[in-house]
């Protein structure tokens, strides 16, 4: 697994440079005194129309982006470690005079109030603070069994978190019943589909289709393709960490990550997923002798497709049961609530079972030439 974005802050002793190019001053217009200078947060810009978000407010630098991407084509596959991470970090602010964030070494206790009133002990540390990590990983399913594992995917639960596939089916993630993500957001999505959507035009407006860098891309989109590559996300946002005291920097590595991430990646470990040869459900009926004529595959077909539009049954009336039945035959329940997100009016014919495996980087794959920067 690696990280797919990064944000953080560290206090330091010592008042901070101006390095924004807008900011604000505060007047007191009866005495005429002013307050310190507010900066304007602003985008720090790397090649490839990558950038990194700075703040810098008084004493305080805050910085958050996807240091795995930065200065990149592409962030198929990224840094594994923090230290990595904070290193692209420290490049930046060397180039701005600013300080560089630091791991924690002495750590104070300090007892707060929650906002319930209630008093909580709190660490603090003399370096860098988490606020937020996405911890990635890619996995192959294979080619074009994508759409069949993201939508097998659409029937699981996760962490008392309910599944929600995208409109496009290329995506899945996991809400509560409210419908946020505030401690933690999972999500899986097809990682050809996002390089079509975001990394590809860009490089064709900025290089043109001829170029290197566009036939790069088109060579990851079609190794994507080829494996079936899909990737599980999870953002830790800051109430997580806080909570499982995650957030001081040189304390914590990736590996305090691992359980929950591994957790998240064995959510199919009871499923079947399948690539689908297709047949309609009056044919099914039909074909596996469960109706023995056209007409009374048709009627049990209906009471799936009404189902499918929201209808509900008298499960009381012999003809119900009789329709039921049949349809279970075949996988359909229609005293289960359907959702037509996760559902489509389609039989399996024959079954090929996805096999599961990590993503290997191509040959020609282009690793970050960060590394470097940590032994």
């Amino acid at each position: 697994m690696f990280i797919d974005w990064l944000s953080c802050y560290q206090d330091f002793e010592i008042d901070l440079p101006i390095v924004s190019k807008t900011g604000s001053i505060r007047v007191d217009f009866e005495t005429g005194e002013t307050s310190f200078p507010k900066q304007h947060s602003f985008s720090h810009p790397g090649s490839f129309s990558t950038s990194i978000l700075i703040e810098v407010k008084h004493r305080r630098i805050y910085m958050k982006g996807n240091p795995s991407r930065y200065n990149r084509l592409d962030n198929v596959f990224g840094f594994t470690t923090f230290d990595q991470c904070v290193a692209v970090y420290n490049q930046i602010l060397k180039s701005l005079g600013l300080p560089s964030f630091t791991k924690n070494t002495q750590i104070r206790l300090a007892e707060v109030t929650t906002k319930s009133g209630k008093p909580k002990i709190v660490r603090f540390g003399n370096g860098m603070v988490i606020t937020e990590v996405h911890v990635t990983e890619n996995i192959n399913v294979g080619q074009g069994c994508t759409d069949a594992y993201l939508k097998a995917l659409a029937m699981l639960p996760y962490r008392h978190s309910q599944p929600r596939l995208h409109a496009n089916g290329k995506t899945v993630d996991w809400l509560s019943k409210l419908g946020n993500a505030r401690e933690l957001y999972p999500k899986v999505y097809e990682k050809a589909n996002e390089l079509k959507l975001h990394a590809l035009p860009t490089v064709k407006r900025r290089f043109g289709v001829d170029s290197p860098e566009y036939k790069y891309i088109s060579d990851l989109i079609t190794y994507c393709e080829e494996n079936g590559v899909v990737r599980f996300e999870q953002k830790f946002r800051s109430p997580f960490i806080k909570k499982y005291d995650l957030h001081l920097y040189g304390l914590n590595d990736l590996a305090n990550y691992s359980e929950i991430h591994n957790q998240f990646l064995s959510i199919d470990d009871k499923l079947q997923v399948s690539a689908m040869d297709l047949q309609t459900i009056s044919q099914t009926l039909l074909e596996k002798k469960i109706c023995d004529t056209t007409r009374a595959a048709n009627t049990t077909a209906f009471y799936a497709y009404n189902w499918m539009n929201g209808q509900t049954f008298d499960f009381s009336k012999s003809q119900v049961k009789t329709h039921r039945a049949r349809l279970r035959s075949i996988g359909i329940d229609i005293a289960k609530p359907c959702n037509l997100l996760i559902f489509s009016p389609v039989i399996v014919k024959e079954v090929t079972e996805i096999s599961k495996s990590k993503t290997v980087p191509p040959s020609f794959y282009k690793h970050p030439n960060h590394l470097s920067l940590v032994a």
